[in-house]
């Protein structure tokens, strides 16, 4: 695509400090949400330290990709089972875990390193890896809508889907009809705008006593205070040391839980950068190559853990912020990430950010998560579907993403995404060999 800014231009410092703000508020809300997933009594886990973990895995990420990948780090929901279960280790049992899975990524990186990376994309053509990318957006709607339809409250609200409406009608309208610069940040525009109505409809529900219309989470900011210093891993990790461990059963026990997601999640990450790598024009996989996407990613996450408890991944809501905008200067992302790093601090933007009706989030997501889908349909461009050894490929990618197909191995659940992700892959070497004059044809 046509990009506003390239991967190595850095935009005006003022313009871009308000580019950096929307790159963060399209990470913010999944960011925060892990930790209460994960730990919803907040004792070794909370928000602010998820947040600095992410800023400072997000810095070490774009320094081993140098500067090449414009993609912001944030907690990975993929873990979210498995931090649970490490909780009842406290800390150390946390960052172990991260540690672990870091590993994983950290050695298949060594072994790329050695044997090249040139097989990922024998393994993952356009007609595999496209429809995987837009799998990943679609398996995404479910989040928008729920989100949406306030579907955590309990209750079905036509009030917040107008509002989510409203929301994606923003975005769309900054997006495609505003000025050059309102294009750049069009989720900026579409969140606060929506908030702005949601906060009028919110004062006149507790004015006439209307609870359908008390839309905005002002019980967010009860309590608050300006400055706070959030509980990060680190120190606790050090005061509790392996108190909570009664032997080595007890480490395994945190390795099984963690290293065989950090496989899983493996797929993932490479259709994330092949994704980006379409959204930016270059890629990815060979420069800087994947052996250095894969170790900042895995250090990331560990570094991620170090502070915040919380293992890191690429985030999908940031690769269609830099689709939708055509922004994907890396001097962005790292901005982002300084604010991460000094809003953790800053108790009010946390309270602010909690505040955030769901539905609006859901609104803006319809754009984020579409592109992501998109950008994948547009990897299937060069591949011939009147051809029937493609269509069985995308067919088998599709039904079993969409369909939710998992497989459960003992402790071990592999995704839907990484389920059909595998399956299109076999599919495709198994039946969609060409022979040497269909290759030349």
């Amino acid at each position: 695509m046509k990009l506003v800014y390239d991967v190595n231009q850095t935009p005006p410092l003022k313009k871009n400090l308000v580019y950096a703000f929307q790159q963060l508020l399209a990470i913010m809300a999944a960011t925060l949400l892990v930790p209460i997933l994960a730990d919803g009594t907040g004792t070794y886990l909370n928000q602010p330290a998820a947040l600095m973990g992410a800023g400072f895995g997000t810095l070490f990420y774009i320094f081993m990709t140098k500067k090449k990948s414009p993609v912001f780090l944030g907690s990975s929901f993929a873990f979210i089972s498995p931090l649970a279960g490490a909780v009842a280790f406290g800390y150390m049992g946390i960052f172990l875990g991260a540690l672990f899975a870091g590993l994983v990524y950290v050695v298949i990186a060594l072994i790329i390193r050695k044997t090249g990376s040139a097989w990922v994309n024998k393994l993952l053509p356009p007609v595999v890896i496209g429809p995987t990318v837009a799998l990943i957006g679609l398996s995404l709607c479910g989040s928008a809508v729920n989100n949406i339809n306030n579907t955590a409250a309990g209750s079905y609200s036509l009030i917040h889907i107008l509002i989510g409406i409203i929301a994606f009608l923003i975005t769309v309208f900054a997006s495609t009809k505003g000025s050059k610069g309102i294009k750049l940040i069009p989720f900026i525009i579409g969140i606060l705008g929506a908030y702005a109505i949601a906060l009028v409809l919110t004062f006149i529900g507790k004015a006439a006593d209307i609870a359908s219309l008390q839309i905005v989470k002002l019980a967010a900011f009860e309590g608050v205070g300006l400055l706070h210093l959030p509980s990060v891993t680190f120190v606790g990790m050090f005061k509790e040391g392996f108190s909570k461990f009664n032997s080595f059963g007890d480490v395994l026990s945190i390795f099984m839980l963690f290293a065989p997601v950090a496989f899983v999640v493996l797929a993932e990450h490479i259709a994330d950068h092949k994704n980006l790598s379409s959204i930016i024009n270059r890629d990815l996989i060979t420069d800087p190559g994947l052996d250095h996407t894969l170790l900042g990613d895995g250090v990331g996450s560990i570094i991620g853990s170090f502070f915040g408890g919380c293992p890191n991944t690429t985030y999908g809501e940031s690769v269609g912020c830099v689709a939708i905008t055509g922004n994907a200067s890396v001097s962005t992302i790292v901005i982002a990430a300084i604010y991460c790093i000094i809003l953790s601090f800053f108790d009010p933007f946390v309270a602010f950010v909690n505040s955030i009706p769901s539905c609006i989030t859901g609104g803006v997501c319809i754009a984020l998560y579409g592109f992501i889908a998109v950008s994948g349909l547009k990897m299937l461009q060069p591949v011939d579907l009147n051809d029937n050894r493609n269509l069985f490929v995308v067919a088998a990618i599709l039904v079993c993403g969409i369909g939710g197909l998992t497989l459960n191995l003992g402790p071990v659940t592999i995704s839907s995404i990484a389920t059909a992700l595998i399956l299109g892959i076999i599919v495709n070497v198994v039946f969609n060999r060409r022979e040497a004059s269909e290759k030349a044809e």
